[in-house]
């Protein structure tokens, strides 16, 4: 059988009348084409769409997957490795708890308690989203572990970290820096509302050290401005973070923490 072969949102643009009258209710027949490769809408909801037209593009026609689909995808592929774990064994390797009846998973994730049963529902007193879920899922999927070693790499040491470096630096670490130059206060409160350390031997303004989960312990590391010399902010991570949780988890994480940040700045200075 021949494979479809994607189409662009050019090539159904072509094939609309291009008059713009909206009736699909988006503001033109460009991005009416756009939402049908991205599955936002249907070819039938153009009215002007000849039915001839519509059976020749629908031969073509591979609906990219959005980016809740594939999350949604790789959430289910989760839960079911978590189905098959032994949480005895499982509590012991990656630091976290088992309940009396093995059924419940305890993982301590910046201060607070975690819970993950065996059908992947992941529970706590705090509210839960995505960017602790998933990576959190992984942390404890990962066969693979090691224990924390103190010596501290950068991001882009990590495995695959140098293709997401760039990514890192724009969503991570220069966000941080700029609400450490604004709110002064905000790193020293970080220490204390998630049960981090400040710590010593960096040569920094501030150096702490968070526990997104146990054996993924983070440093982020503050030199304020002095006088024409710039901020300065890094985030390092201990070697095995590399191993116990994949890069892109860890990217997830962070940018997760920063957003954090973000709304806890905004809600409290």
């Amino acid at each position: 059988m021949k494979r479809k072969s994607a189409l662009t949102p050019l090539e159904i643009y072509k094939l609309l009348d291009q008059s713009n009258c909206k009736r699909c209710m988006l503001p033109s027949c460009l991005a009416f084409a756009a939402a049908v490769i991205g599955g936002q809408k249907k070819l039938e909801d153009c009215p002007s769409l000849s039915e001839e037209s519509k059976q020749l593009l629908s031969v073509n026609l591979v609906q990219r997957r959005t980016s809740d689909d594939i999350r949604a995808e790789f959430m289910e592929k989760l839960k079911e490795q978590v189905g098959n774990l032994e949480f005895s064994s499982v509590a012991e390797r990656v630091g976290g708890e088992c309940g009396k009846q093995c059924d419940i998973l305890s993982i301590r994730s910046l201060g607070k308690e975690f819970y993950v049963d065996h059908c992947g529902v992941v529970r706590s007193e705090c509210h839960i989203i995505p960017w602790v879920e998933a990576p959190l899922l992984s942390y404890i999927c990962n066969p693979d572990h090691q224990q924390i070693t103190g010596n501290w790499i950068s991001f882009r040491e990590i495995k695959g970290g140098i293709e997401w470096r760039g990514l890192f630096r724009s969503r991570c670490e220069t966000p941080l820096r700029i609400l450490a130059d604004k709110y002064p206060e905000l790193l020293a409160d970080i220490v204390e509302l998630f049960l981090g350390k400040e710590v010593e031997g960096f040569e920094a303004d501030i150096a702490l050290v968070l526990h997104p989960f146990p054996h993924v312990p983070i440093l982020i590391c503050y030199q304020a401005s002095d006088g024409d010399i710039e901020s300065e902010l890094n985030i390092f991570f201990d070697e095995c973070c590399g191993v116990n949780l994949h890069v892109k988890s860890i990217y997830t994480l962070c940018a997760g923490l920063v957003k954090m940040f973000e709304q806890i700045a905004r809600n409290h200075y």
